[in-house]
């Protein structure tokens, strides 16, 4: 609600969930209308059409979000629901102090919040984007969120607020439909889980690419001894770019479980990641061209989302993330409702072979089809090890596994403590484009030009991710670290004592 740029009701989203020794996660990813079509956004010649998957109703998967925190409630909360949702309910009705990001994000996504009425009477209240510093009040969304806590999710999936987002959707050219949400189901899945310099570690499964990379990133490193090289050289960054080269390269083969044209048992597999180990020479970088992507006929070779982490004194742990996928989603508010709707459709192969909103290449497993679920990059990820036990995952697209990926790997490989494993600067590499994305502090000048005489090509950049972290021992200690990349919070709590 109040980043309505990152995710609300019109999202959708992954969590994992540790209770009582068991892990869990839930799916509520978005899915694609019954009414979508693989060509759905090529012209009569084969070419995308030029936003259609980003802008407007047409753009928007079915949302997730009210099905998915009502199951995560239903099978694993204690308080009343209506008092979990209460004080969202006190923010939309009373209002909430608009922030500098805020009105930031306003101000660059004028033009989208001004293409429809709906949404500039909201969020664009005198025909200007909100100030720093003013109160926000969401009436509209009060109502929804009221009619939430008394019903539950049908309070939005059926009935008047389900015909609202129809008729919006219809409005304006979308295939979006009350039948769509009435059928929508969230889905618990089996984690992924590997071990990784001696802590197990589970993590989001298909449809979220983020826990194959993870692992397999995790795996290499691993194996090529990635924590006996000097920790800011040129060797370090070096392994870490070609891990992450080759963890990204096989994303181009995932997609919805049931379409995937490979999982994370193969992509994991001993044998594969010994062999993509082997492929990685120390002195040169690997043209991205040249790294093979897993496939069955190779044997035995075969940036807007919200974050959050939280871990209770009994070892209890839920890593959540959730997004609309651009700011501010496909641009439109239900009016009735009050929730903006998600461009999630954006993160299927709507062109396949060209790169997505985030520069990453889509293949055939992930192309558009009715009920599918987008492949996504979210990585919530709890990790453990005794009684340690770490929560971690990160908003930012594509550079989400990366982020996360690197917290985990400060903690466990180099002992941070959990503030400096958050703060420190980041890499990143995708495979394509092939070149090694830095933040401004991450290497020194030595280390730079090391890399580039190995054939990296560098780019900077001003961030990698806003990864949100607790780390705590059960029955001890507690941390808790917020980015300095981004707004958020982050503390302990004790809990008044009746």
């Amino acid at each position: 609600m109040v980043r309505p740029y990152a995710g609300n009701l019109g999202g959708g989203g992954f969590a994992v969930i540790l209770v009582n020794g068991e892990v869990q996660t839930l799916d509520f990813r978005e899915t694609a209308p019954a009414g979508a079509t693989r060509d759905m956004y090529l012209d009569k010649n084969g070419e995308p059409r030029q936003d259609a998957s980003l802008v407007g109703p047409l753009a928007a998967g079915v949302p997730g979000s009210p099905a998915g925190l009502f199951e995560l409630h239903r099978k694993l909360g204690t308080l009343p629901w209506a008092i979990v949702v209460e004080p969202a309910i006190k923010l939309a009705r009373d209002g909430f102090i608009v922030d500098r990001r805020l009105e930031e994000r306003a101000v660059a996504n004028l033009e989208l919040l001004s293409r429809f009425p709906e949404t500039a009477a909201v969020w664009l209240p005198g025909g200007e984007p909100p100030v720093a510093g003013s109160t926000m009040r969401l009436p509209e969304l009060a109502a929804t969120l009221e009619a939430y806590a008394l019903k539950g999710t049908p309070a939005i999936t059926e009935g008047p607020i389900a015909a609202a987002v129809e008729l919006a959707a219809r409005r304006h050219g979308g295939v979006l439909r009350a039948a769509d949400l009435a059928a929508y189901r969230p889905v618990w899945r089996e984690p992924v889980r590997f071990e990784a310099f001696g802590w197990q570690v589970a993590s989001m499964p298909l449809p979220s690419s983020g826990g194959i990379i993870l692992g397999q990133t995790c795996g290499l490193l691993e194996r090529l001894e990635w924590g006996k090289y000097p920790r800011f050289g040129a060797d370090r960054y070096h392994l870490l770019a070609e891990v992450l080269r080759r963890s990204y390269a096989a994303r181009v083969l995932l997609g919805d479980p049931r379409t995937s044209l490979a999982n994370a048992a193969q992509l994991l597999d001993p044998e594969w990641l010994d062999i993509r180990a082997e492929s990685i020479k120390i002195g040169k970088a690997t043209p991205s061209a040249r790294v093979r992507k897993w496939s069955r006929d190779i044997a035995p070779e075969p940036k807007e989302t919200t974050h959050l982490s939280v871990m209770d004194g009994e070892g209890n742990a839920v890593s959540l993330t959730t997004t609309l996928n651009g700011s501010f989603g496909c641009g439109l508010l239900v009016p009735g409702a009050g929730f903006l709707l998600n461009n999630e459709m954006d993160d299927f192969a709507t062109a396949p072979g060209r790169p997505n909103l985030y520069g990453l290449i889509q293949g055939e497993a992930n192309s558009v089809g009715p009920g599918k679920r987008m492949l996504s990059s979210m990585t919530p990820t709890i990790a453990w090890r005794g009684q340690q036990v770490i929560v971690t995952g990160s908003p930012g697209g594509s550079t989400i596994p990366t982020a996360t990926a690197q917290v985990l790997l400060n903690l466990t490989v180099d002992g941070d403590v959990l503030q400096a494993a958050v703060d420190r600067a980041r890499v990143h590499h995708q495979w394509m484009p092939d070149m090694l994305r830095v933040e401004p502090e991450a290497l020194s000048p030595e280390t730079a030009r090391a890399l580039e005489r190995r054939g990296h090509e560098l780019r900077t950049v001003l961030k990698l991710g806003e990864t949100h972290s607790v780390r705590g021992m059960v029955g001890g200690e507690f941390h808790a670290a917020q980015d300095p990349r981004g707004p958020g919070g982050a503390g302990v709590v004790t809990p008044a004592v009746d």
